[in-house]
């Protein structure tokens, strides 16, 4: 947990260095904390918040310039919204979200007070948690097992010469894809219908990979988390010789909120 070593009276700051805006949180102190974790770049300084009323922007000394979305800056603007998410509830800002100075942040929070707050209590004592469901190679074994005339017809074909059953192999290609993409429409609607009751939300990303079932986020409410984590070990120890579950708790709501702030609008 990152440590709150000073507070903040006032950093009206002489430097020409704009803010870069990780989060916003809501407060409950005069004196919003600075964090002991350090921003998207080497010298950047640490994480420290702007506030107004009883919501604060979390901010680092930054340049005023685009980043490049590359892994090493998408995994600092990550990391240090996940070190504040273990103290406060956090609205994630769009990534590379630079405003030229202190004002500008705060003119920020004044005009868009009402929304800030309005999410803020909305995401309260909500988690994101992520699962992805893949394939295990053993599915095409799975597949032949099951579907019976794949498997006639691939055992027809095992002794004939590959030259002359150019077409026929190929169609098997087509009909081992079609039977992959139905049995992971079978598996992913039962591994939704346990889920889904316990998500407040849940948003349903690209699958990448041919093997990939899901690759979901669901919004869950803290009280439940532990019976979404029994699920989740049930759905292993059924379907594990087949299935592999990657599981991922208590991420930021990048998924559900993730505030698109255009710093020259205000």
């Amino acid at each position: 947990m990152p440590q709150v070593i000073e507070t903040l009276n006032s950093r009206e700051t002489v430097s020409k260095e704009g803010k870069y805006i990780y989060c916003i949180i809501a407060i409950d102190s005069q004196e919003p904390p600075i964090f002991d974790t350090t921003g998207i770049e080497d010298g950047a300084g640490e994480l420290y918040t702007i506030s107004y009323n009883d919501i604060a922007a979390v901010v680092s000394d930054s340049p005023i310039k685009r980043y490049s979305f590359a892994r090493d800056n998408l995994i600092s603007h990550e990391r240090a919204i996940e070190e504040v998410m273990k103290i406060y509830t956090v609205l994630p800002v769009r990534f590379g979200t630079v405003a030229e100075n202190e004002q500008k942040v705060r003119k920020i929070l004044q005009k868009d007070y009402d929304k800030f707050s309005v999410l803020l209590k909305d995401i309260e004592g909500k988690k994101e948690l992520g699962l992805k469901a893949i394939f295990k190679e053993d599915i095409y074994g799975h597949i032949l097992d099951k579907y019976e005339d794949i498997k006639i017809l691939k055992e027809v074909l095992q002794d004939m010469s590959p030259s002359k059953t150019h077409r026929q192999r190929m169609e098997i290609g087509k009909m081992v894809e079609g039977a992959l993409q139905s049995e992971k429409e079978i598996y992913q609607k039962d591994i939704l219908s346990g889920l889904l009751p316990l998500a407040e939300e849940v948003k349903i990303n690209n699958n990448y990979g041919e093997l990939m079932i899901l690759n979901a986020a669901f919004l869950v409410r803290k009280h439940r988390e532990r019976k979404f984590d029994k699920i989740i070990q049930h759905l292993d120890e059924r379907y594990g010789d087949i299935i592999k579950f990657k599981y991922v708790g208590t991420l930021p709501p990048f998924n559900f909120v993730n505030l698109a702030i255009s710093t020259g609008e205000y």
